[in-house]
């Protein structure tokens, strides 16, 4: 295991136990037994089967295709290789996220992120195993790496994880920032720049016509900028009244972690993305 991937397992270990102590962290609303066998396959399936697989064929494809590019930007600067990783991982996940969403028949891919309903750090590596093998942004990775990303790419890294942890804790730690008067400066440039809790909770919003709900939209992972580039952000500071899928029958965990090997009668008839 690298060096970056324990730091990063760190800052996801380090808010689990954090939701343990301040949230219902083990009991949260409506959970379902499937929940936790869709979270647990779900962390070890991209942590130690999707990313290092497809990170090293990306590698092992620049290898083969474009031997002559192997450390021509390592001598690049900090920024423009983390610039570089900004657009070809970041950005490329935004579109990729976005597409699913709108796309039904890749809606499957997705759909167990969205499943649960309630919002959690457990929640992060709920995605099919599909959904991370066609990732653009994890093939886009290994090839930047083989260019000679090299420890930009872990730093790199351990921001955006850090990032799309905290979006997704159930510890809201933004909601108190609001209510700092003098942070609001601070808050309003933030909210615009990163992924926060109350941003990425209303696209988990489950209801359409809740205000605070906006599961078309607020796509970003590391970047909440791509939203506001491309049109598709929704800023209210509040939290939707409750998360989840709309407008969808049940769906067994093997569908959810392995759609299209595994399918439930009922994902033919997906009609939110």
């Amino acid at each position: 295991m690298q060096t970056y991937q324990i730091v990063v397992l760190s800052i996801f270990c380090f808010l689990v136990a954090l939701e343990i102590i301040f949230t219902n962290f083990f009991n949260k609303k409506n959970q379902r037994l499937k929940d936790g066998v869709v979270e647990f396959v779900g962390f070890f399936q991209l942590n130690f089967l999707a990313l290092p697989l497809v990170f090293g064929l990306g590698y092992g494809l620049a290898e083969t295709f474009l031997p002559s590019s192997k450390g021509m930007i390592s001598e690049w600067g900090f920024f423009a290789i983390f610039g570089l990783l900004l657009i070809f991982d970041d950005l490329t996940q935004y579109w990729w996220h976005r597409t699913c969403h709108n796309v039904p028949v890749l809606y499957n891919l997705h759909r167990a992120h969205h499943d649960s309903e309630y919002l959690s750090i457990r929640v992060v590596y709920r995605n099919a195993l599909a959904y991370y093998l066609l990732m653009p942004g994890l093939w886009f990775a290994g090839i930047l790496f083989y260019m000679g990303s090299g420890w930009v790419y872990f730093v790199y890294i351990v921001v955006k994880q850090a990032v799309i942890f905290g979006a997704h804790t159930d510890l809201r730690w933004d909601k108190k920032l609001y209510e700092i008067k003098w942070m609001n400066p601070i808050m309003w440039v933030l909210e615009r720049t990163i992924s926060t809790p109350s941003t990425h909770w209303a696209h988990h919003g489950k209801h359409l016509n809740d205000e605070n709900t906006h599961y078309k939209g607020n796509y970003g992972n590391l970047l909440f900028i791509w939203d506001m580039i491309f049109g598709t952000a929704k800023i209210t500071r509040k939290y939707p009244k409750e998360v989840g899928v709309e407008n969808l029958s049940d769906v067994s965990a093997l569908t959810q972690l392995f759609w299209p090997i595994f399918r439930s009668p009922q994902d033919t008839k997906t009609e939110k993305a």
